[in-house]
């Protein structure tokens, strides 16, 4: 899987007149990213698993030469013209456009292969070649397990979240972009299939060790639903993947009369901003949820009407809580729909437009941001909860929806 940042760094593209918008959030081998119309990316990177799962995710800051209309205008004509040149040369195309975008400023820019850009599309459906775990670049450079999925290679070989990643096949990944983590760990430069081997550099506290995994076709569930002994229905969401809206729009139906409900959004590294919306009118009754800028023309996102709008509800959010996650919890949380309980989100509310080049490969650029419906701007700055989680967040979020009452 191949992946960069939470809204974190998919591919997508663009064809005609058909935009494909990308909030950059979470990406990993495999990552989904955040789309609109199109779709999203995020900073936690899994390194190899799809829209939530492969991300990779770095921390996030803002450019100044990454904002504005004719900056992000500029760096796609820049982007363009580089590639065209390049094919006109019989170079790469590609890499030219790689050239191009590190030299643009652009934080969340990246080039994607046809092939990243496939196995992208899997992603969006929850589907991936991997090991199954997700790896973030940590601000000193490192690269650390964030989470590892459950009977994936990577959990058989007793790979725990944490563990640090020192090498993919000998070759070292300090200092290394997410993306190209995750790359290494899918094997994309070889095409490599399900079956073929990666050997992993790990260390664990004073231990250092390397293990030799065998990648696999691996899926995700990113929607759980477990009712509680006092009739609270939590529902946990990892990533917006494809179906996730309706999944959710079913589980609140099917929840006990009365009762409430925590949305679970710890450690959602953002997905297709379509499912978030679908998610948001679960909860909503038509309404606004969130408006977007593509180079300087302001968009805007809107519920479903028939939510349900009378249950408690409360979300729990961290750190790991990015871009389409973060939109739907900004929606939620400005309509006064529900309490929101954890720690500061991610931050990562960046608009990204992918372009087809020449050689099929897709460039994404960032062309503008989004905001709640209050009009808070999220990118750089997170969404703050309303109340701290605390030692026990689930414990927390219990104890707001009994203090919320009954709805009845």
């Amino acid at each position: 899987m191949s992946g960069r940042d939470p809204f974190c760094q998919p591919r997508r593209s663009r064809s005609g007149a058909g935009l494909t918008l990308v909030f950059v959030g979470v990406l990993v081998a495999g990552a989904a990213t955040g789309s609109l119309p199109g779709h999203e990316r995020r900073p936690v990177a899994a390194a190899d698993r799809p829209a939530p799962s492969a991300y990779a995710s770095e921390p996030p800051s803002v450019s100044p030469s990454a904002s504005g209309p004719s900056a992000a205008a500029s760096r796609h004509e820049q982007v363009a013209r580089a590639a065209a040149e390049a094919m006109a040369a019989g170079k790469s195309p590609m890499e030219a456009a790689e050239h191009a975008v590190s030299r643009s400023g652009d934080r969340w820019g990246a080039v994607y292969s046809p092939g990243d850009f496939a196995e992208f599309q899997e992603s969006l459906a929850g589907r991936y070649t991997g090991v199954g775990l997700w790896a973030r670049r940590e601000r000193d450079g490192r690269i650390d397990v964030m989470k590892v999925q459950t009977g994936s290679p990577a959990a058989d070989a007793g790979i725990r979240a944490g563990d640090r990643l020192r090498s993919v096949d000998g070759a070292k990944v300090d200092g290394l972009p997410v993306t190209d983590v995750v790359s290494l760990l899918r094997g994309d430069a070889d095409d490599a299939p399900a079956g073929t081997s990666v050997t992993l550099g790990l260390e664990r506290g004073t231990r250092a060790w390397s293990r030799t995994l065998r990648r696999a076709r691996l899926s995700t569930d990113p929607v759980t639903v477990r009712r509680l002994a006092d009739g609270t229905t939590v529902i946990r969401i990892s990533a917006f993947t494809k179906g996730v809206g309706d999944r959710v729009r079913t589980a609140v139906r099917a929840a006990p009369p009365a009762s409430g409900i925590v949305l679970d959004l710890r450690g959602n590294s953002g997905g297709l901003v379509t499912e978030a919306v679908t998610t948001a009118s679960a909860f909503l009754d038509g309404g606004l949820v969130a408006t977007y800028d593509v180079d300087g023309r302001q968009r805007a996102l809107h519920a479903a009407p028939g939510g349900d709008t009378a249950r408690p509800l409360v979300a729990l959010v961290d750190g790991g809580t990015m871009s389409a996650a973060e939109m739907l919890t900004g929606a939620l949380q400005d309509r006064g729909r529900a309490v929101v309980v954890g720690s500061r989100t991610f931050g990562k509310g960046s608009v990204q437009m992918p372009t087809r080049l020449p050689d099929g490969s897709v460039a994404e650029l960032t062309v503008g941001h989004y905001r709640t419906p209050g009009g808070r701007g999220v990118d750089g700055h997170g969404i703050t909860p309303d109340l701290d989680a605390g030692g026990d967040p689930m414990g927390r979020a219990r104890t707001v929806l009994t203090g919320l009452g009954d709805p009845s």
